[in-house]
């Protein structure tokens, strides 16, 4: 039976998926000349991670494009763990060129640099108008922007299939992010040969960023939780938990459950990184329809408060926490908490991850779980390891609670008491 807008009661009562086109496969970058012709650009911008060059990944891409007969420009400057200035060099260069769509090559920090920069040059603003509230002024563009082709060259972050560019702000000591439904890619050509020189450390990060997401946006506040929105306009990104994203979270939890390690050890492993790759996406899929919640929240403070941890495997001079280590290391902590506001989810996400069930499963068993996926794939063991210690606890809470964007999709309110008990649980997994 329809019912009347008046009979709908408080809650939400509607879910939507927007998702980007996908083309996956080996050698499915040799069919970027063929998609750039079908969205009909003449002139885009190549947002490319500079290390590929000598890799000769970017040479090979703008081979490709000039065979479209396309004219490029092509921006160099990425930042592991992109900063507001660094994001708004990508922007200023942007706003300098006329060009009418763009390809991001890179990982998670390039394909961020790409949609904000694609954000700025289309709706023009200074950056933190647009940065979520409170931290900034939460505008939202008002129309789509310029089509984005995203090629990520890790297996992690599914920022190619999300609404959300994540950003440091260094003055404030956190990081933050700009999530609207006009910030996701319009296609994400994933290829796997073009994760096959990603060191292994930098993999285990990515795949464990993969696995976070997925088990985040499974056990999310559920969208008809949610209190209903006074227009669609209102409706935000992150909806909840429902019966589509939960489709894909599933799929990514299980694919870093039987291929996470093995792409971490080889790779030329195709199969295995290949598969995380999928999974990236598809977990980007799920949470940027459902949404992540309290790891994410506590990870920007910890990844924005200090920087002292040197990531292996990155190429870079300055210290960084790589995100998806920032986010791994309290979700043990995280999901014995949300424990008893979805038993069964906890407990189906840790046997997708074990590949099979487990006996007498409970509170503990998906925390275990991932402590034991953790160890295998040589994560930081705690929050003491990249750089924390007590004293640092109030201004990591702090920083999480600013989070709210993220907060409310938790599938259990959580306080100020309750992050300083994650952050405190989490300070040694082992």
């Amino acid at each position: 039976m329809t019912m009347a807008p008046n009979d709908r009661g408080a809650n939400e009562t509607v879910f939507t998926l927007e998702a980007t086109q996908l083309k996956f496969g080996n050698g499915a970058v040799e069919e970027l000349d063929w998609e750039l012709k079908r969205l009909g650009l003449r002139k885009i911008l190549l947002v490319a991670d500079p290390r590929l060059r000598r890799l000769g990944m970017t040479e090979r891409v703008t081979d490709i494009i000039a065979r479209a007969g396309v004219e490029i420009s092509v921006f160099e400057n990425i930042l592991v763990e992109p900063t507001i200035e660094s994001l708004g060099e990508a922007a200023a260069f942007a706003a300098s060129r006329d060009v009418d769509g763009f390809v991001a090559l890179g990982g998670g920090s390039t394909i961020d640099t790409a949609k904000v920069a694609n954000l700025i040059r289309s709706h023009g603003g200074a950056i933190i108008d647009y940065v979520n509230a409170p931290v900034g002024g939460g505008r939202k563009p008002p129309s789509p922007l310029r089509p984005l082709i995203a090629i990520p060259t890790t297996s992690g972050s599914g920022s190619e299939a999300t609404t959300v560019a994540v950003l440091d702000i260094p003055e404030l000591k956190m990081k933050t992010g700009i999530s609207h439904r006009y910030m996701r890619p319009t296609l994400a050509i994933v290829d796997p040969e073009l994760a096959r020189t990603t060191p292994g450390a930098v993999t285990a990060s990515c795949g464990l960023d993969v696995v976070c997401h997925a088990v985040e946006s499974f056990i999310s506040r559920p969208f008809d939780a949610r209190p209903r929105p006074a227009t669609p306009d209102d409706r935000p990104p992150y909806q909840g938990s429902n019966p589509v994203a939960d489709i894909w979270s599933l799929k990514a939890i299980e694919f870093g459950g039987r291929f996470l390690e093995r792409a971490v050890r080889d790779g030329n492993d195709l199969e295995a990184r290949g598969t995380m790759m999928l999974g990236a996406t598809m977990a980007g899929i799920g949470f940027g329809t459902a949404g992540v919640h309290i790891p994410h929240a506590c990870a920007y403070p910890l990844a924005g408060l200090k920087h002292s941890y040197s990531a292996p495997g990155y190429e870079t001079s300055h210290n960084f926490v790589p995100h998806g280590f920032s986010v791994i290391v309290t979700s043990p902590a995280v999901f014995r908490f949300t424990y008893d506001a979805a038993p069964d989810k906890h407990i189906q996400a840790a046997e997708l991850l074990n590949a099979g069930p487990i006996a007498n499963p409970g509170r503990d068993t998906l925390p275990d779980t991932l402590i034991r996926l953790m160890k295998a794939v040589g994560a930081p063991s705690g929050i003491a390891e990249l750089g924390y210690g007590e004293e640092d606890i109030p201004a990591l809470v702090q920083g999480a609670l600013k989070q709210q964007r993220l907060l409310v999709g938790a599938p259990k309110a959580i306080d100020a008491a309750g992050i300083e008990a994650v952050m405190r649980q989490s300070l040694r997994n082992w």
